[in-house]
């Protein structure tokens, strides 16, 4: 939400999914960039104690996608932009998610994204994690900020596999290659957003006055396309991003 009030203005937030409930930690509504008039998406991590178990620590249950697909192909009825702000370890591995459809309400996110016929821009601004992240990053563009990291799987998660002991956490972050140089080189972004010298969050206005830049720079490029184009330049993209070869 701290981008969302510095970068867009009119904001007017869309709840529900139409089929179970209004999961908190996913914000979505029309709103306007420089006056244009685009569709945002962000998770909520919430900031107290209290406030973080009501939005479940940013971790997004199947409504939370569900309701973010709904809001998408509002946008694309009315041939509005999406832009979406990513900051999650996870979906939510939980039971009653589980029960609910999480797996599916990622799958249908990846499919029905990669084909949205409107200017798609993706931001990890700070954890992009697994699925649960990808279910809101196949975009035209997928930008990330310079201190935010895009993974897999977490670094604990990952070491408590690997090494059966989470303490190796930084040994699985170094073999993953999870930082934003690391996977702007791997191809999975396209570009990294400099923030202020402490970070972004020490200088909030400054920070979200080069991310407001950064998206209208995008946006401008991606409307002066051909709309088929665009789609078929998306899943293409998505299509090879995964392709690697060992030398010799």
């Amino acid at each position: 939400m701290d981008f969302i009030e510095r970068i867009f203005t009119d904001f007017s937030e869309i709840h529900g999914d139409r089929a179970y409930g209004d999961d908190e930690a996913v914000a979505c509504g029309m709103a306007r960039l420089q006056g244009e008039e685009v569709l945002v998406i962000g998770n909520r991590k919430g900031g107290s104690t209290k406030d973080r178990v009501r939005r479940n620590f940013g971790m997004p249950h199947p409504e939370g996608y569900r309701k973010a697909l709904r809001a998408m192909k509002i946008a694309e009825k009315f041939g509005r932009p999406v832009i979406s702000f990513i900051d999650l370890p996870g979906a939510f591995p939980g039971l009653g998610a589980e029960e609910r459809g999480q797996a599916e309400a990622i799958a249908r996110n990846l499919l029905e994204m990669s084909r949205l016929r409107v200017p798609t821009i993706s931001v990890i601004s700070g954890e992009g994690g697994s699925g649960g992240a990808l279910a809101l990053a196949v975009a035209d563009r997928v930008l990330i900020l310079e201190n935010a990291l895009y993974f897999v799987i977490t670094p604990e998660s990952c070491a408590a596999i690997m090494w059966r002991d989470a303490a190796h956490k930084q040994l699985a972050a170094e073999a993953m290659r999870i930082s934003a140089p690391e996977v702007a080189a791997l191809g999975c972004v396209d570009e990294i957003i400099q923030e202020p010298p402490e970070g972004i969050h020490t200088d909030r206005e400054a920070g979200c006055g080069l991310v407001g830049a950064a998206l209208r720079k995008h946006l401008d490029e991606l409307k002066a396309q051909p709309i088929d184009e665009l789609v078929a330049a998306r899943q293409a993209k998505f299509r090879t991003i995964a392709q690697f070869y060992t030398e010799g």
